[in-house]
């Protein structure tokens, strides 16, 4: 397999359901790891990245069939069934359920909601406030759900691998989460996990590498003197 990410973006929740797998599953088989740059739309093998993911967003996961696996929740799903002795995902049905309702809620009401408008630099200031008014009930409501749990199921899950992903995020825009002491301290504790530890000592330094590199010009632009 295959996993193009960027660097700190939701694909770094595949990176961490990875290192999941690679620990507690003897089935796991290596992983190419290809970074993106989703501005200039290069991946660092030399693809042009559109022609992998026609909409040019992470992640994408390069399956062993040739096929290529687009969306968050997809990919994290089928890692977690890909090794199942990783135990990433419930066995039962309904667990099964639970875990789709957590990544379908931190995909569409904290990542799609709250967090990119956050994040985007050319958002006007009312879509910031929006988002930040949109945020309070969803933390609120979410700290309710998690309450004194370790996870957010019984065990550590892909939706756990997401949510930590997401509110990392945090830290780089208005929200605190220390309004949310139940959500901070989850975020603290899961990063002392050794799978999310490790991504993110991977992908830090390459996140501030990107951002103090001028931009790429995209595949095709004419670069004089190259």
């Amino acid at each position: 397999m295959k996993l193009y990410f960027s660097p700190m973006a939701c694909s770094l929740s595949a990176r961490i359901a990875l290192h999941e797998a690679e620990a507690l599953d003897p089935s796991f088989q290596a992983v190419e790891f290809v970074e993106v740059d989703t501005r200039a739309q290069r991946a660092s093998d030399g693809a042009d990245y559109r022609s992998i993911h026609g909409l040019g967003l992470v992640p994408a996961l390069a399956l062993p069939s040739g096929e290529v696996l687009t969306e968050n929740a997809a990919v994290l799903q089928y890692i977690a069934e890909a090794f199942p002795r990783a135990r990433l995902i419930p066995s039962d049905p309904s667990g099964r359920a639970r875990v789709r309702q957590w990544l379908s809620f931190i995909g569409t009401e904290l990542h799609k909601s709250v967090y990119v408008p956050l994040l985007d630099r050319t958002a006007p200031e009312s879509v910031k406030a929006y988002a930040l008014a949109k945020a309070g009930p969803r933390f609120g409501w979410l700290a309710e759900q998690l309450g004194e749990r370790e996870f957010l199921l019984a065990d550590f899950s892909v939706a756990d691998a997401y949510l930590s992903t997401v509110l990392n995020w945090s830290s780089v825009t208005a929200l605190r989460l220390e309004r949310w002491p139940v959500l901070e301290a989850y975020l603290k504790r899961l990063q002392a996990r050794p799978s999310i530890a490790r991504a993110l000592g991977e992908e830090l330094g390459l996140y501030r590498a990107r951002r103090a590199a001028p931009p790429a010009p995209p595949l095709g632009t004419h670069v004089k003197g190259v």
